[in-house]
Order: C-alpha cells, then sequence, then structure tokens
C-alpha cells in the first residue's frame, strides 16, 4: 500500500507533539499539562490508524470485487487489526 501525504503528515505532527512533550518533562511541567497532551498523542496515532485502516480497506475491497471475491474476510481483518491497535 503507498501512504498518502496526508498520513505522512499526521505522524509528523504526532513527532512534534512527542518532541513537546519530553520538552515539558525537561520543564518540570505539572503532570495534568503532561498527561493532557500524552492523551492528544494517543488520540492522534488512533485516527492514523484508523485512515491507514481505512484506505487500505477500500483498497483492498476494490481489488477483491474487481476479482468477483467475497469481501467479509478483509471487512474482519480490518476490525480485528483496529481492535487489536486499542
Amino acid at each position: 500500500m503507498k501512504y498518502g501525504d496526508h498520513v505522512k503528515n499526521r505522524l509528523k505532527r504526532v513527532e512534534g507533539q512527542v518532541r513537546g512533550v519530553l520538552g515539558m518533562i525537561e520543564a518540570d511541567k505539572d503532570c495534568k499539562e503532561v498527561v493532557g497532551q500524552l492523551t492528544a498523542i494517543r488520540s492522534a496515532v488512533d485516527k492514523a490508524i484508523a485512515v491507514i485502516v481505512a484506505e487500505n480497506l477500500a483498497e483492498c475491497i476494490k481489488h477483491e470485487l474487481a476479482e468477483g471475491r467475497e469481501t467479509d474476510q478483509i471487512v474482519e481483518e480490518a476490525v480485528r487489526l483496529l481492535v487489536k491497535s486499542r
């Protein structure tokens, strides 16, 4: 699967957020602020996972339908990936 710039940009933002949290820790920022930022990072990673799985699922379904095959197994696998990511 080829990943678009929008996925890479999401992950670059996460990377920046992680650097920011490291800076907060080095500056001895309040626990609540650090945890708040870590929660935002987790949410951003979850969204990146969802985008990647959704785009891959759409691509796989198109391929399977073009080949005249069923798509149930692909959908089940995508759901397992999402559940596993939590």
